[in-house]
């Protein structure tokens, strides 16, 4: 019998094949569509079990009669001719006939019921994992002689469709390959290449399909079929498929298949497409279990139930390890916009991963190690990782609960915090991984005893090196993080006395999300942070950089986030004929501070106040001095312990310095000096020191405004004096930020000089207004705001020219008095920009001497907010003298600063973003003729200068780790390209010009510079 057996199955195999051949030639030979399916049912009658009345209607007599006097062979028979038929070459030469030649000639004058018994039967009812094997590559069949080419691809699009969707061939090949399995050796040796050839050409399909193809051939749809297919074999009725699928780490034909399917769908992006499936039904499942009433639930009870078979085994099925990490990430993230609680993730982490953890050492670091250092998830799937993977055991409601394996706890703990605790952690990790990080630190303290403590190693060293260098931090979520892990780190050292290091670390529960419902959200608005801070420059000191820039981690002042009682001094107009006595000038501000504040107060019981008793105690303010010479003022200022005199001098040294007295220029060195040093918290009643300093501040920057001069050259002397600390040199710095944007926006009042006879040769307009030259009677030239538009490099004037003559004005005019309504306005002369006079006095003193250590300042490392304030105040005195010849003499020193490795490479983000913001006023401030004029010069600064802004600014775009640096970095490429267009129109402008003239060519020195448009192949010489 063991001979007898391979003779017949030969026997059969060649005379399918001369059957094959047969039915080849007659169809070769018809000459009409009735005898190419007589020879099609010739061969199909005895593959399959076929009716001949279906296709009586279909034919003529002739093969009609043919048809059913076919003799059809017993059910034993058929089974071996169809074994043999596709278990040998007879099908795959028998297919390819079908699906090119019969399929370009003469499928398509077919019956539909002629179509479906005698063709599509041989593909629908055939081997699904051969006919996926056949049918595949005719997608990509390429054009013959007489080939109707688009013909075979739609024919086969169909049989697909009709195959693996309608039919579950998907479902019917993996069953199929359940049913080989033999032994272990041919589990190994050749299940697994034929099962991944396979899986691989099923995931093929839809990258293969035509681009007219039917939508259910997408890779969203195809790839959802599929899923759903496979998935089935999870239900009750399909699980003995799954009968001993795992014998340690062997498994069946069936669970390769899914396994290196779903990893395929991984790969090719559809992910989420294979989650939407697998999440409700595992979800379903645990459900039902948890409902169950088995009390306690155990993991014997999920590993019993005959549906957790599937789910059990499907991972260990994924020989892929990155579709696997891809999958588990998805599943976390999908889990958690699901809401599920933290008992049901668990279970089902536990279903789809603990078995495959335990004989897969990869599995388990992506958990242990990977998802809970380098990638970031939301806190809930933190707390299901840090439960599954680490604590290792159910939770108990909302809260984590710690298993018995308590030496790979404090393993991972220790490897947790030796990472978290790493300066150079805080330097370059973005700050969503380290708000992750830190999650996962602090929520491991809180299931941690003292007894534990106390047996590891460097936990506590670590602790407190981590927590030290981010109070350091100037970005405040940082220090809260230190704020955070500190408290819970003293809980776990002395429960009764927790240390409070931040007022918002209140209450038995910590957020752990930092007050972050996403780490998306964490990432604030730094691509606008530019346009609002150049485009609008009342806006600037709100920008998102700014508040960033101007936070202190020493004392938390802050030069943008003012107190309540702070006014917002706006520009005035001055009028230099106004007489003003000093003394009225006392205590007028205390009064103005409350005055909007208790207007409406006042006015609700102005009406009762007569009716209530009044305090009839002394008032002292009579008593209090009364300064009305700046000399006063700096006396009182030094007199260290008379507090009142102090705060009195501080009420009215604004006010006083505006007005201009006659010893100002003389008073002036002496008063910055004092203001600088005197302490206002220590002088200020208690809660009051954010008023007192932003008085401080106001005077510093009236001086600054008023005095430029003589104020600068005493605070730049400061700046790198070591008398004083860090906090005073980042006032300093605010107060010339503050007082540059002042002295940009300054309107004066000035009557109207009338016209001299004689011209002169110096004029005192400026060089990029209009000329005054018109007709008789035309008015001032007035500025034009244009719109806020973040690349505006030109300025509009307009003025009014008078009528023509005969010209006829309709309209109503009225005249309410004798003189005329506009006389104000013919009277005043604007002059918006006051600071390019003293631009090179603001910042040439500031930039010398930055890098160099000196006894208390160090502002290259120890001192790095110093640095930051530093380079955004040069910044802002850049954007300032914008569009006047004082910028384009300052933009190359500038850029030369910027350059050097201690700034552009500098450790700390938060330097790298001030000069990344500084970087962008420079691109601002110069005029694109200028940039031009430059080239054609032969001045070389400049254009290696802005060169060096691009290949700087696109490296910080493509590798640096903070979000807010490289979103700044796109901000500054997009603003250098604008820059470089601009530029080389204007070049191109002087070139015609040069040409229309022909008397004059460009020098050769204008090879010397380039500019690049990035994004292009143009390159202006």
């Amino acid at each position: 019998m063991e001979k007898k057996g391979p003779k017949t199955r030969s026997e059969v195999e060649d005379k399918l094949l001369e059957k094959v051949g047969e039915a080849i030639a007659t169809v070769k030979k018809a000459k009409h569509v009735d005898q190419v399916i007589c020879a099609l049912h010739s061969l199909a009658v005895l593959l399959f079990p076929l009716d001949a009345s279906l296709l009586s209607g279909a034919i003529d007599e002739q093969c009609r009669e043919q048809i059913i006097s076919s003799e059809a062979p017993s059910a034993a028979e058929r089974r071996e001719w169809w074994q043999a038929f596709y278990g040998g070459a007879a099908f795959s030469t028998f297919a390819r006939f079908l699906l090119i030649d019969l399929a370009s000639n003469w499928l398509a004058c077919f019956p539909l019921s002629a179509r479906k018994h005698v063709y599509d039967v041989f593909f629908v009812h055939g081997l699904a994992t051969e006919v996926v094997q056949t049918l595949v590559p005719c997608l990509q069949k390429s054009g013959g002689d007489d080939l109707d080419v688009k013909a075979i691809h739609s024919n086969t699009e169909r049989l697909l469709i009709l195959c693996l969707l309608e039919n579950n061939g998907v479902l019917q090949v993996a069953r199929e390959f359940g049913g080989s399995c033999q032994s272990e050796d041919y589990i190994n040796e050749n299940l697994k290449p034929a099962v991944s050839r396979v899986a691989q050409i099923v995931a093929s399909i839809p990258d293969k399909a035509q681009l007219r193809a039917p939508t259910s051939l997408s890779s969203h749809l195809f790839f959802k079929q599929v899923t759903v297919q496979l998935l089935s074999l999870a239900e009750g009725r399909n699980t003995n498929l799954l009968d001993g699928a795992f014998l340690k780490s062997d498994m069946n034909g069936t669970l390769l298949f899914v396994g290196e399917t779903f990893s395929r769908i991984c790969r090719r992006g559809s992910v989420d497409v294979l989650l939407s499936e697998i999440i409700p039904q595992i979800l379903g499942h645990v459900r039902s279990l948890l409902s169950s009433n088995i009390e306690p639930l155990v993991s014997d009870v999920f590993e019993s139930n005959p549906e957790s078979q599937f789910w059990l085994n499907v991972i260990q099925a994924m020989s892929d390890s990155y579709a696997v990490e891809r999958m588990s990430e998805q599943l976390l993230h999908q889990l958690a916009s699901e809401r599920v609680s933290d008992v049901e993730a668990y279970w089902i982490l536990w279903l789809l991963f603990h078995r495959v953890s335990q004989y897969q050492i990869s599995v388990r670091s992506m958990f242990s190690d990977k998802f809970l250092l380098w990638k970031v998830f939301p806190v809930c799937c933190l707390r299901w990782i840090l439960q599954f993977a680490i604590l290792e055991r159910p939770p108990y409601g909302n809260s984590l609960a710690k298993g018995h394996n308590t030496r790979n706890f404090l393993d991972t703990l220790q490897h947790l915090v030796a990472v978290w605790s790493k300066k150079e952690f805080v330097q370059s990790a973005p700050v969503e991984q380290q708000t992750y990080v830190s999650a996962a630190v602090g929520l491991s303290l809180e299931k941690m005893s003292k007894e534990e403590l106390d047996e590891t190693k460097d936990v506590m060293h670590s602790i407190l090196k981590g927590v030290s260098c981010r109070l350091e931090s100037p970005n405040h979520l940082v220090r809260k993080m230190a704020s955070s892990v500190a408290l819970v780190f003293s809980k776990v050292i002395d429960p009764k006395n927790p240390l409070y290091l931040d007022d918002s670390c209140t209450g038995d529960t910590l957020d752990w999300e930092f007050g972050l419902s996403t780490p998306e959200k964490v990432t604030s608005g730094t691509s606008n942070c530019i346009q609002q801070g150049i485009d609008n420059p009342e806006a600037s000191t709100t920008s998102v950089l700014e508040k960033d820039l101007t936070r202190k981690a020493s004392d938390g002042i802050s030069s943008n986030g003012k107190s309540k009682n702070r006014k917002s001094y706006e520009p005035k107009l001055v009028d230099p004929d106004e007489i003003i006595d000093p003394v009225t000038l006392n205590y007028e501000s205390g009064s103005d501070d409350n005055e909007n504040d208790d207007a409406s107060e006042s006015s609700d019981v102005s009406s009762e106040s007569s009716l209530q008793p009044y305090d009839l105690s002394d008032d002292d303010t009579d008593l209090k001095r009364k300064f009305s010479q700046l000399v006063d003022v700096v006396a009182a200022l030094r007199k260290s312990d008379d507090a009142d005199g102090v705060e009195n001098a501080l009420n009215v040294a604004e006010k006083l310095v505006r007005a201009s007295p006659d010893e100002l220029k003389h008073v002036a060195s002496d008063l910055v000096r004092t203001l600088v040093q005197v302490r206002c918290s220590d002088l200020a009643v208690e809660g009051e020191e954010d008023s007192a300093e932003d008085k401080r501040q106001r005077a510093l920057v009236a001086l600054l405004v008023t005095c430029p001069l003589e104020s600068l050259e005493t605070l730049n002397k400061l700046l790198y004096s070591p008398s004083i600390d860090v906090s005073q040199r980042i006032m300093i710095l605010d107060v010339m930020t503050e007082a540059a944007q002042e002295l940009a926006h300054t309107k004066i009042i000035k009557p109207k000089q009338a016209k001299a006879l004689i011209s002169t040769t110096s004029e005192t307009q400026a060089w990029f207004l209009p000329s005054d030259i018109g007709p008789a009677g035309a008015g001032p030239w007035k500025e034009i705001s244009e719109s806020k538009s973040l690349l505006n490099w030109t300025n509009r004037y307009e003025r009014e020219l008078p009528s023509k003559p005969g010209q006829i004005k309709r309209g109503k005019t009225r005249q309410r008095s004798l003189k005329s309504a506009d006389w104000q306005e013919a009277q005043i002369e604007w002059s918006h920009n006051k600071f390019p006079v003293y631009a090179a006095a603001f910042m040439l003193p500031a930039m010398q001497g930055f890098d160099k250590k000196r006894q208390g300042v160090d502002l290259l490392d120890r001192d790095f907010l110093v640095l930051g304030k530093l380079i955004y105040m040069l910044g802002v005195c850049m954007k300032c003298a914008a569009m006047h010849p004082e910028a384009s003499v300052l933009a190359a020193p500038f850029l030369d600063m910027l350059r050097s490795r201690e700034i552009c490479h500098h450790k700390e983000a938060y330097v790298r973003k001030a000069a990344l913001f500084a970087a962008s006023c420079v691109l601002l401030s110069l005029h694109p003729s200028y940039v031009a004029t430059s080239l054609v010069e032969g001045n070389v600064e400049i254009s290696s200068g802005l060169e060096w802004v691009r290949t700087w600014a696109l490296h910080v775009a493509e590798s640096d780790s903070d979000r807010e640096c490289y979103t700044m970095a796109m901000a500054c490429v997009q603003l250098h390209a604008e820059m470089a267009l601009q530029a080389s129109r204007a070049l191109e402008s002087a070139e015609s010009t040069s040409m229309a003239k022909k008397n004059i060519g460009l020098p050769s020195s204008l090879s010397k510079g380039t500019i690049i448009i990035p994004h292009s192949n143009v390159m202006k010489y």
